[in-house]
């Protein structure tokens, strides 16, 4: 089958296209990266949470355009169902659409208060309560998912859809010093010890671009 081409944003800020990217992966599919100009008003507007993410990422493949990520996830475990992006088992397959849906439509308060940005590093970031809210479920989900499961990922011994999802807001939880209890913290250690998640995160370090309303101090 045809490779592929996937548009994305700034590797530093977007996680949608780091999503993206990692669920492409996940497929084995083969693919050459686009980055969307930094200044382009629309990617701007994501990259500051003016706007929700409609158009980046975006997979082109096989003469087929799939943008948000859910749509792009759905395409791919479809396309290549060798690459068993859903779980094998139906109730843990219900649990993996059900928890990637949440985090793919939910948790406004962690977004907008904890902003993807993989430069950074903020020791004893205050968290509020409504931040410390999202935060309180989804650590609930990812220990519920480890417990039936086993881990070391969300579904057991190989990561999904769902994993690719929650692997931005790992990063957020090490950017502001969210502090978590051994499970959920060897959960976020396996996150980051994911070759694609080490690859994506050394090029964002190389970005040039910085967006001075997300690298300010506050």
């Amino acid at each position: 089958m045809a490779g592929a081409t996937l548009l994305i944003s700034s590797k530093n800020y977007s996680s949608w296209s780091l999503r993206g990217y990692l669920l492409v992966r996940l497929a084995g599919l083969p693919f050459e990266e686009k980055v969307v100009d930094p200044d382009d008003p629309a990617n701007r507007k994501e990259l500051l949470l003016q706007s929700s993410s409609i158009r980046i990422p975006a997979l082109m493949h096989d003469k087929v355009v799939i943008w948000d990520t859910l749509a792009i996830a759905e395409y791919l475990n479809e396309t290549f169902p060798d690459a068993h992006m859903l779980p094998a088992e139906r109730v843990a397959r219900a649990r993996c659409r059900s928890v990637s849906g949440e985090m793919h439509s939910g948790f406004a308060a962690l977004r907008e208060a904890l902003p993807m940005n993989l430069r950074l590093f903020r020791p004893g970031f205050t968290v509020w309560s409504a931040v410390q809210e999202d935060i309180d479920r989804i650590t609930e989900i990812w220990r519920e998912c480890l417990s039936i499961w086993k881990g070391p990922w969300l579904f057991g011994a190989s990561p999904t859809i769902a994993d690719a999802m929650y692997a931005p807001v790992v990063t957020r939880f090490r950017s502001y010093d969210v502090k978590m209890d051994k499970v959920c913290e060897r959960y976020c250690q396996q996150i980051m010890a994911w070759p694609d998640m080490k690859e994506w995160f050394a090029a964002a370090q190389r970005e040039p671009e910085q967006i001075d309303e997300l690298d300010i101090e506050f």
